[in-house]
């Protein structure tokens, strides 16, 4: 039988209340308090903080606070990686952010999705799909990125984009929903 966690990774509905997911939004709850009431002297002890936080993150990264994400052990970034101010990542799933993606501030990227019936929300049941954003891309600032999309390499999202299916590479999008702009 699978846990709550393994079905949530696998896309499956869960029950967000379960005890281990719990304990791992806690624990994402205290790094993220330690790391949003940082001094702003303090770059070096947040960057540590980002380490324990993601699953994974290269090298040159910068991330500003506040931050905010679910587990934050569902992330994997790449190197060059810069998240500007108030950032959300709900990261219920997989988040994988290529090398060099520069996110501007109140960007949000959501993993997490709920059903349409109401006996089911009523029940507590969410699901989750995973966000792939590739190499060199940029967020402008104030966008949202939808469960299970994927932004291509080399692509921009315009601020404010609402982004509800797969970005190609290299271009430019932007709008509510998001829609290519043109290629680079």
């Amino acid at each position: 039988m699978k846990s709550e966690r393994e079905k949530m990774l696998a896309g499956e509905p869960y029950v967000a209340a379960d005890p281990e997911l719990g304990g791992m939004n806690v624990r994402a709850q205290e790094l993220l308090h330690a790391f949003n009431t940082s001094a702003p002297s303090a770059a070096a002890e947040r960057r540590e903080v980002i380490r324990r936080l993601f699953g994974a993150v290269g090298g040159g990264f910068d991330v500003r606070p506040p931050f905010f994400c679910d587990y934050g052990s569902n992330i994997y970034a790449g190197d060059g990686l810069f998240i500007n101010y108030d950032c959300v990542i709900l990261d219920c799933n997989v988040v994988r952010i290529g090398d060099n993606v520069l996110i501007g501030p109140k960007a949000q990227i959501y993993t997490a999705h709920h059903p349409f019936e109401p006996a089911a929300r009523r029940a507590l049941v969410e699901m989750a799909s995973p966000v792939h954003i590739g190499d060199d891309v940029w967020i402008g600032g104030g966008a949202i990125i939808c469960p299970g999309v994927r932004v291509g390499a080399g692509s921009v999202v315009g601020a404010g984009s609402v982004v509800t299916r797969d970005i190609p590479e290299r271009v430019v999008a932007a709008g509510n929903p998001c829609r290519v702009i043109r290629e680079l």
